[in-house]
């Protein structure tokens, strides 16, 4: 026989560091890029939200600048003596030229002249002339201050304008209004250009300004809210893009943005700054994506070397398993030839128990014969007094004696059953069998006994059935003598109570307690004729034969004393499974 190299615990212990290393490593790239798009992603947002502040008060700054400037421009034309005598003179053919010049050099949206019943007489958009705007907000409030007035109103496009208006007087009296358009499209739409969404608000929260036209007219929040319902898919997929660290203030069509808010100086306006996060994201996933890359790189360079490895193995393993095919089948013929000696065995072993059986017959026939003498005997009595008592013409007392005689004849009977079955070699041809149901079926037969002692039984057991390998008539035999044991222990007593248990397992185990006095010899419980019942009960086969009977079915018989009081007997059969009930039929 080939000796083999003690290879094996080596290569476990290589297989077993090389699968450990994988695993550290697969933790440490999981650990690494967790912690990468953690720290860069608080960093990359301390970032965004230092350069959104920086633009939020450029941005405040921008628009003040730009409305007051604007402002000045009414009170100086107001003031412009040329304007005031073309009103006067009601000659306005260079005026509009004027006007057109001062809106290109101030860079506003246009200036127009109101003669002061409305209508435009001169403006910086020609096709504007002639149009009466006497219902205009900026005109009729203008009309009514000394001062220059700032009002908002909506244009034939859906966006809002802005207009600076202020009457021109003469000797006291009102001539005309002088507008002034802001510009302010342009400064929006040139903040759009960084992908922020800037929005301000009036003194009501309304958004007037925005650099996303839809959310004009609307209240601020009802703004933020204005976006469509997420599917299950997109609620997910903004999850996980959005895992950042960062708190997200609001969202506009699903994107997820930052919120800063500045108050400006100018009739309770707010600026409101949204910056994506979509940036930050960006940056974080480019850095991610170079670290899973090299991460990536070195697992295949060390799935490469294990690869290198595991084709060496295998020439090893292959020269290794044509040695154990052929120690394979060197143990097979082996186990051929030990199983034939084990078979002969065996039977040589049940001759000699069966052989052992008869001889402790012979020497038990000594009892047996003065257990039967004993029957007989009083049998011999019984009848000369029952011939009396009918010669006498007293039939009633001569039934009793009958009776007497049938109780014998039913004792004899009993003990040569008792006796027959101890000396009976075990059938081989075993069946599967419901333990649970043989231990209902023994309880029934034994029911007219357990009713007149009136025994207290608690039962457990099993929902599924118990499958053993066993005669079906032989195991009942033996629940039947355990049950008959436990009754005659507690014979005599007022209160009477048996518990029966049947617990599954690789070994079904069946255990019958009863509340009796306890046994004293357990080591002499299973001899044959050993009895703890008085002279007359009983001549000690039962338990004897219910060992012999376990023993045949591969099982156990044992019992065992109890707290406070009582004992247990705990018969074990081995259990089969669906497979080996399917193989035995």
């Amino acid at each position: 026989m080939a000796i083999l190299p003690q290879t094996e615990p080596t290569r476990t212990w290589a297989n077993l560091i090389v699968r450990l290393g994988i695993l550290m490593l697969a933790v440490s790239a999981v650990a690494i890029i967790w912690l990468s798009n953690l720290y860069l992603t608080q960093n990359y947002s301390h970032e965004k939200r230092t350069e959104a502040e920086r633009e939020l008060s450029l941005y405040s700054g921008r628009l003040i600048s730009e409305l007051q400037r604007v402002s000045l421009v009414p009170l100086l034309l107001s003031r412009d003596s040329k304007l005031l005598a073309d009103l006067n003179t009601r000659d306005f053919q260079s005026t509009s030229q004027r006007l057109i010049s001062f809106s290109e050099e101030i860079r506003v949206n246009s200036i127009t002249l109101l003669e002061r019943f409305g209508r435009i007489v001169a403006s910086s958009t020609r096709s504007d002339l002639g149009q009466n705007l006497r219902d205009q907000d900026f005109f009729h409030d203008a009309i009514r201050q000394s001062n220059t007035v700032f009002t908002i109103s909506d244009n034939e496009k859906g966006k809002r304008s802005f207009y600076y208006s202020r009457k021109l007087e003469s000797q006291g009296k009102i001539k005309g209004v002088i507008v002034v358009e802001v510009s302010l499209d342009n400064l929006f739409t040139s903040w759009s250009a960084n992908g922020a969404t800037i929005m301000v608000t009036n003194s009501e929260g309304i958004v007037v300004l925005s650099t996303d036209t839809d959310f004009l007219n609307q209240s601020l929040e009802t703004a933020l809210l204005s976006r469509p319902t997420l599917t299950v898919l997109e609620r997910a997929l903004q999850a996980t893009g959005d895992w950042n660290g960062t708190a997200v203030d609001a969202y506009i069509q699903n994107q997820a943005l930052y919120r800063l808010d500045t108050a400006i100086p100018f009739q309770g306006w707010r600026l409101t700054y949204l910056a994506p996060f979509q940036t930050i994201r960006e940056k974080v996933n480019g850095v991610l994506a170079l670290e899973i890359t090299g991460l990536a790189l070195l697992m295949a360079l060390g799935f490469y070397f294990l690869s290198r490895r595991a084709i060496r193995q295998s020439f090893l393993f292959k020269a290794e398993s044509e040695d154990l095919r052929a120690l394979n089948d060197r143990l097979s013929s082996e186990i051929t030839q030990r199983e034939r000696a084990e078979r002969n065995l065996q039977v040589a072993e049940t001759s000699l128990e069966q052989s052992s059986k008869l001889a402790a017959l012979g020497e038990m026939s000594a009892a047996v014969s003065h257990e039967l003498n004993q029957p007989l005997a009083a049998m011999r009595t019984y009848l000369a007094g029952a011939k009396l008592l009918l010669s006498r013409k007293r039939p009633d007392e001569a039934l009793s004696s009958f009776q007497r005689i049938d109780d014998l004849i039913g004792r004899m009977s009993t003990i040569t059953q008792q006796l027959k079955s101890y000396a009976r070699k075990g059938s081989e041809d075993l069946i599967p069998v419901d333990f649970k149901a043989s231990v209902n079926a023994s309880i029934s037969m034994m029911a007219p006994q357990l009713g007149a002692q009136d025994v207290e039984i608690d039962k457990l057991l099993p929902d599924a059935p118990v499958m053993v390998m066993a005669d079906p008539v032989r195991l009942e035999q033996v629940i039947v003598n355990l049950l008959r044991n436990a009754l005659d222990a507690m014979k005599g007593q007022s209160d009477r109570h048996l518990q029966i248990f049947l617990t599954p397992g690789e070994m079904a185990t069946l255990t019958i307690q009863d509340n009796g006095p306890g046994i004293e010899n357990l080591d002499e419980l299973f001899e044959p004729f050993f009895t703890t019942k008085k002279p007359g009960d009983g001549v000690g086969l039962g338990l004897a034969i219910s060992s012999s009977i376990t023993k045949d079915l591969d099982g156990r018989l044992f019992a065992r004393n109890v707290s406070p009081r009582g004992a247990a007997f705990e018969f074990q059969l081995p259990q089969i499974e669906e497979n080996d009930i399917k193989a035995a039929e």
